[in-house]
């Protein structure tokens, strides 16, 4: 049997290694992050680990966080190669992120030969260095366990982990890592070849030089670009320029200029050539986000802060315009990406004919890397979702679109369509992705007909399900599924999963069903990228409000509250399974269950005061509960640390970046599990749901907590009184604070007043009523619904 991968040694104390070992320490594992000793670093450990510790020092600031929690970065050991190289040897797993030259791999590599331990993984982070030439010279044993491990900055954020293996790699080392990339770290696998660039960053890279010529010749600036390349193509609203900047135009020219040099037959090589502009900026140091200055620049137009843009002509910066086609106004109307797309890229205005072009550039020359870069169309298309953030790949886009009326334009414009993607037309087969009963299948390239795609057994696809008849109900924002295995499954689908009748509606279903003995357990659970649950619907509570309803909203909120408290004391297990985001009344949803298996990428916190609101579906009292409510109520505590810690979560709106911070902050339970990769949560949930119902689950017993009463309050409201006085909160901020703090303190009660969860219930529903009255409150909710973006009043 392989040894498993309990430790691993990361050599080279840059952005990428520093990257790599904080994401190992999120997933749990230690590292010995390696570099080399400073020139005159005398004899202290400090000093000789410098560059070692600076690394991780770099990895607690970064931002967006590299670590899940400042106290991963305890997993993490500076070492230098002079002073640890006997430490080698307890490393399973060690991975080469030194600086892209051959010769200083090569002396790594004879440091690494010298010290590993035999049957330890050796790869390399490389993204341009053939890794033939790399694995030369080394040990046979060595090379049968040398590929390279390619992960994309910042290695957190980014899904794709490209595996490249040699003819002398043995399979099994190959397997061995794609399955700890994809179980442990929560990376895609993408099997790539040894080519220049690889899958991604040569598809990716041909993408933006295809801009780069287009742009021109239909007389474009940068912030038109970056309007027509973003989210009504399904592309990350940093689009082409602004992902520039991050990541550093010395490194995409770097890239480019390896892609030129590599590829001396590609039929397209002319591409990779930087515009004269590109290389002037790199000369003068506008480099993008490093530099403070690239594409975009913070700047100062007419007294207030703006983001400038850059004038291609001059070099110099500008404010920027509002960019406004009819292609993109269409594109925002559409629901559907396929309807988007097409929306744009059969448009006449200039954004169309420029999306167009690109596209049409960018989708012949995926397809003409098959067999050179992959073999099939699915490593290419997850190869640019997961490492350049595409909604979908080019194969997925060209779906969208439509094989056959994009082919005939394209014919008709001359330009050469790769002779296997019209045999694929000739034979039928109007797409390269059909779904069978199966799962998903794709077309073969090299034999024709279609192949089933390979999905991990950990994987649970509800949209497989929904096509093999397993989906029980569907209403238009919630779905009840039979999950298998006696689970039965809930997914929201309303507009970013936020909360409304329908879903209620659905949810009661679901637990009567758990009544009726038709199913064992529940999951909670759905696969939207964006969001867990964005909240409730505010519009549905603004409506009412601006209606006078009182009585309707209150039966609403008391419904609410009551189904909430239904699945937490449920006498069958019910789990939820959040990712991303995760606000509002989705984390009351997350907490009222009998267990959570939560994403690794998780955004969970209680925001209502945002729109004037405090938590009302059992939010104020379920962080009560979990901060002082596991005590016996016999034993004297002070119950006015645990309040007040509630306090700060809920009234200054606090969201956890991670599973692990919103463990830290109660919002999971130490219980709750954390899964790494998104795509495995629901199997996961499931299997957690099954084990709690196959272990002979009880429901716990409803708890009771001692509060303060007025004392408390009044304790809250000098803080609250001090954030007035420094500017830090507005009037209406206190009077929502200070109705938070009736609610969390038990109201007026004598001090150290048991109070159970229905007491604290009733406070909240009384105290959210009332809130919904506010003028201020409706305002903030109406703002919301408008902007998305909460309003100081």
């Amino acid at each position: 049997m392989s040894r498993p991968i309990r430790k691993v040694a990361v050599l080279g104390a840059g952005v990428m290694g520093t990257g790599i070992a904080a994401h190992l320490a999120n997933a749990g594992i230690p590292s010995l992050l390696f570099d080399i000793v400073p020139a005159d670093a005398g004899d202290a450990p400090a000093a000789r680990n410098a560059f070692a510790l600076k690394g991780i020092q770099g990895a607690l600031k970064s931002r967006p966080a590299a670590l899940h929690t400042p106290a991963c970065a305890e997993l993490i050991t500076p070492c230098n190669y002079d002073d640890h190289a006997d430490q080698l040897a307890s490393c399973d797993w060690i991975v080469e992120v030194v600086v892209e030259r051959l010769d200083i791999k090569k002396k790594v590599y004879q440091w690494v030969a010298d010290n590993r331990a035999e049957g330890s993984v050796v790869s390399s982070n490389t993204s341009g260095i053939k890794l033939a030439d790399m694995a030369a010279g080394m040990p046979e044993e060595m090379r049968s366990n040398f590929l390279i491990t390619h992960f994309f900055n910042p290695v957190r954020y980014m899904r794709l982990l490209e595996i490249v293996s040699g003819p002398e790699t043995d399979p099994a080392v190959v397997e061995r890592m794609a399955t700890f990339g994809e179980r442990h770290l929560g990376k895609g696998i993408v099997y790539a070849k040894d080519t220049p660039n690889f899958i991604a960053n040569r598809v990716g890279t041909f993408g933006m030089a295809s801009v780069f010529k287009h742009m021109a010749r239909h007389g474009l600036n940068v912030e038109q670009v970056d309007a027509i390349f973003g989210p009504a193509l399904g592309r990350p609203k940093s689009a082409v320029f602004r992902t520039a900047d991050l990541v550093g135009l010395d490194t995409f020219a770097h890239v480019i200029s390896n892609l030129y040099d590599g590829v001396p037959d590609d039929e397209c090589r002319e591409y990779f050539v930087l515009p004269d502009y590109v290389k002037q900026m790199i000369a003068n140091g506008q480099l993008g986000s490093k530099s403070g200055s690239g594409f975009y620049k913070k700047g100062v137009v007419d007294g207030k802060k703006a983001i400038l843009a850059l004038d291609t002509e001059t070099l110099t910066y500008r404010e920027q315009e509002k960019v406004r086609y009819d292609s993109l106004g269409a594109a925002r109307k559409k629901d559907k990406l396929a309807d988007k797309l097409q929306a744009v890229v059969y448009a006449d205005d200039v954004a169309g004919k420029c999306a167009w072009d690109v596209t049409a550039d960018t989708l012949i020359y995926a397809a003409n890397r098959i067999p050179e870069i992959a073999d099939d169309v699915v490593n290419i298309d997850n190869g640019m979702k997961w490492g350049f953030g595409w909604d979908v790949g080019p194969f997925e886009t060209w779906d969208a679109i439509g094989v056959r009326r994009s082919v005939e334009k394209m014919e008709a414009e001359g330009r050469t369509v790769p002779a296997w993607v019209k045999d694929m037309l000739a034979s039928g087969q109007e797409t390269f992705y059909a779904r069978g009963d199966d799962g998903l299948v794709r077309y073969a390239v090299k034999a024709g007909g279609t192949a089933l795609v390979p999905t991990s057994d950990a994987e649970l696809d509800l949209v497989t399900l929904r096509a093999q008849g397993r989906e029980i109900e569907r209403n238009a924002s919630a779905s009840l599924f039979d999950l298998g295995d006696g689970v039965l499954g809930l997914e929201f689908h309303s507009k970013m999963n936020a909360l409304d009748n329908l879903i209620f509606e659905q949810y009661a279903k679901a637990l009567d069903m758990l009544d009726a003995d038709r199913f064992d357990a529940l999951v909670v659970g759905n696969q939207d990228s964006r969001a867990f649950c964005a909240g409730a619907n505010v519009l549905m509570i603004l409506m009412g409000a601006m209606q006078g309803d009182w009585k309707g909203i209150e039966s609403q909120i008391d419904q609410l509250q009551q189904l909430m408290m239904r699945a937490k004391y449920h006498r069958k297990p019910v789990v939820t399974a959040p990712h991303q985001l995760t606000l509002g009344g989705g984390a009351e949803t997350t907490m009222h269950s009998a267990a959570t298996v939560a994403s690794g990428e998780l955004y969970m916190g209680l925001v209502e005061v945002g729109v004037g609101l405090i938590p009302g579906a059992g939010g104020c009292k379920e962080m009560v509960m979990r901060y002082a409510g596991e005590f016996p109520q016999d034993i004297e505590y002070d119950p006015n640390p645990f309040v007040q810690k509630a306090f700060e979560r809920i009234g200054l709106a606090k969201v956890a970046t991670s599973a692990g911070e919103a463990r830290d902050l109660g919002f999971l339970r130490a219980t709750d599990t954390i899964t790494m990769n998104p795509a495995h949560l629901l199997h996961d949930a499931k299997k957690r749901a099954r084990g709690l119902a196959d272990g002979g689950y009880v429901a716990p017993r409803k708890r009771t907590v001692k509060l303060p009463g007025p004392s408390g309050k009044a304790a809250i409201e000098l803080f609250l009184y001090q954030m007035h006085e420094g500017g830090f909160a507005t009037e209406h901020d206190v009077t929502v604070g200070k109705a938070l703090a009736k609610v969390l303190t038990g109201g007026d009660i004598p001090p150290g007043t048991v109070r159970t969860e229905q007491d604290l219930l009733d406070l909240e529903r009384e105290v959210f009523m009332g809130l919904c009255g506010e003028p201020k409150s409706q305002a903030r909710m109406q703002h919301m619904l408008q902007t998305g973006k909460p309003l100081r009043n």
